[in-house]
């Protein structure tokens, strides 16, 4: 019967001779010292892989620790994803450089989807002969014995530990396994520390980042600036590659239009627009859960999102809402090759998703009642201009105007040259009036600002001194298609100006009556025509001329009269 301590059967000596006991009790010594060793070994092992909490370096020291402890050449071990595949393989003993010409890392075919269907400790003296062996890719390195066993945690298959080729050349024996299986029991244990500890640290990251992007959405930031700030907090958390914000038009709710992204992508995507009948947005819309794919294009060929996004494998969406209102979907992507998302992490995200729609919606209402504050503040202050300055400005000048029939010579031109200054100081403060006015909300047409902006954009960095006058409601009845052209002309003008003979004092002239009339002057010669040459066609087409002389630009284009429908 067999020892119930040790579990091994009693040994018979009355029928040895003396060099077969010796040589018995000799490998009993031997087993004995080896167990001992194990057994050391393996409380060293389990003490270093509980040495620390980052997830990733734990899995590393668990490889490490199970190829010393049972004396392999190789090891690895390979994490399960969701969807029962393998998303991370940790390998050690495998140089680099070899790592590197071996391809893409194994997906759980063959051999090691052998362990995945059936997680028991298996043992194989030869790989190539084995049923399940599906070979090894180029440049891998030979093996011949294995060892698996799997890794759980709170009785789910985490993953899976692989061994090969022991060293010495013999096979891994039940000792082996059995060492390794309760290694694989501490690491099960080691691993879930480290995840508690890495969900913990995250869910603290994405409240920071949360509380942080909220406040700095109510500071006031640009709309546009606000939407690429989400999408920029959104890379950095989810450690991704790029990101993505699509939102739903108001006018068009079965559209959603790509608004801002963020990190490794084509800019080209911008203003792309998806339909939100396209499977894997539909799904994220109808049902609110997040959705996680490990292979885009795989999984997804029914979606837009493949095809435009070919060079991303993994991906996350969520829904982002606020209140009762679904505003749109947040998707970050992560490139092929890396890591798929950790299932703690796409609630993180449609919080944030969720805090992140609400805070840019106050910020757009906060926008809104500080630009109604602006005009009240504007109309206050061109009341009061208007009413005394202008007033008694205009006043000054219609005595000054009644001098002029009285007054001759010197005396008389320089009273009307004071007259005609007058005239300016007036209309440029006119001018500064409507200037006051605050940007328009996004997607009204802000001809004014354009204009002014493109002038400081191209005179910033100049000596020249320019002067701008508009004159009339511009922004409100211009036509889209002529405030381009204006645009246009008014770029060319200023490159010819800067381009030609050295020119100290420049102005430009915006006047809107029954036709607009753009006129650019400078005190030097611009040197060619080549800006303004290829606007000519679309000029006339719109019914107007452009004359270009020496220093001087005139653009006049007729407006439709109040009420017409035709285009101009």
């Amino acid at each position: 019967m067999p020892d119930s301590a040790s579990g091994r059967h009693p040994i018979d000596l009355s029928g040895l001779r003396l060099n077969e006991l010796l040589t018995e009790l000799s490998t009993q010594v031997a087993e004995l010292n080896t167990a001992k060793g194990q057994v050391q070994g393996l409380l060293d092992a389990v003490v270093a892989v509980s040495s620390g909490l980052e997830l990733d370096s734990t899995l590393h020291r668990i490889v490490v620790a199970a190829t010393e402890l049972v004396d392999a050449e190789y090891g690895a071990l390979g994490v399960l994803g969701a969807d029962g595949r393998l998303c991370t393989f940790v390998t050690v003993g495998i140089e680099a450089p070899t790592r590197a010409l071996m391809g893409p890392l194994p997906t759980g075919h063959g051999l090691l989807g052998t362990l995945i269907a059936d997680p028991r400790p298996l043992r194989i003296t030869g790989l190539s002969t084995h049923p399940s062996s599906a070979g090894f890719p180029p440049h891998h390195p030979p093996m011949r014995t294995f060892l698996g066993v799997p890794v759980r945690i709170s009785g789910e298959v985490f993953g899976n530990l692989y061994l090969t080729d022991k060293r010495g050349g013999g096979a891994f024996t039940a000792a082996d396994e059995r060492v390794v299986e309760a290694l694989a029991a501490a690491a099960g244990i080691a691993v879930d520390n480290s995840r508690l500890f890495e969900q913990a640290q995250s869910r603290q990251r994405w409240l920071e980042a949360t509380t942080d992007l909220a406040t700095e959405l109510l500071s006031g930031v640009a709309q546009g600036e606000a939407l690429n700030l989400v999408a920029r907090r959104a890379v950095d958390l989810a450690r991704a590659d790029a990101a993505l914000l699509l939102l739903t038009p108001p006018e068009q709710r079965d559209r959603l239009v790509v608004q801002a992204w963020a990190g490794n992508i084509d800019g080209a995507v911008g203003g792309r627009c998806l339909s939100s009948a396209d499977a894997l947005i539909a799904e994220v819309l109808a049902t609110g859960v997040p959705v996680i794919e490990t292979d885009l294009a795989h999984n997804r060929a029914d979606s837009a999102l493949g095809g435009l996004l070919t060079d991303f494998q993994r991906t996350m969406a969520v829904r982002m809402r606020s209140g009762e209102h679904i505003t749109g979907v947040l998707i970050v992507l992560r490139g092929k090759g890396r890591p798929p998302f950790r299932h703690e992490q796409p609630p993180l995200l449609a919080s944030f998703g969720s805090q992140a729609s609400l805070a840019l919606e106050l910020a757009v209402k906060q926008s809104r009642a500080r630009r109604l504050a602006l005009v009240a503040d504007r109309d206050r202050i061109g009341g009061q201009l208007h009413g005394h300055v202008l007033q008694r400005l205009f006043a000054a000048g219609m005595r000054l105007q009644s001098l002029v029939p009285t007054v001759t010579g010197a005396t008389g031109r320089r009273l009307t040259e004071v007259i005609r200054e007058l005239d300016d100081v007036i209309m440029t403060i006119r001018t500064s009036i409507f200037d006051l006015d605050p940007a328009p909300p996004a997607g009204v047409r802000d001809l004014r600002s354009t204009l002014l902006g493109l002038v400081v954009e191209m005179t910033a960095h100049t000596d020249l001194r320019l002067t701008t006058r508009v004159r009339g409601p511009v922004d409100t009845e211009v036509p889209g298609d002529v405030a381009e052209l204006i645009s246009a002309v008014l770029r060319g003008a200023l490159a010819d100006t800067l381009r030609g003979d050295r020119a100290t004092e420049a102005e430009v002239l915006i006047e809107f009556g029954d036709d607009l009339v753009l006129e650019v002057t400078c005190d030097g010669t611009a040197t060619t025509q080549d800006r303004l040459a290829e606007l000519r066609g679309r000029v006339a087409e719109a019914g107007g001329g452009l004359s270009h002389a020496a220093g001087a630009v005139r653009l006049l284009v007729p407006l439709p009269k109040a009420g017409s429908s035709a285009a101009p």
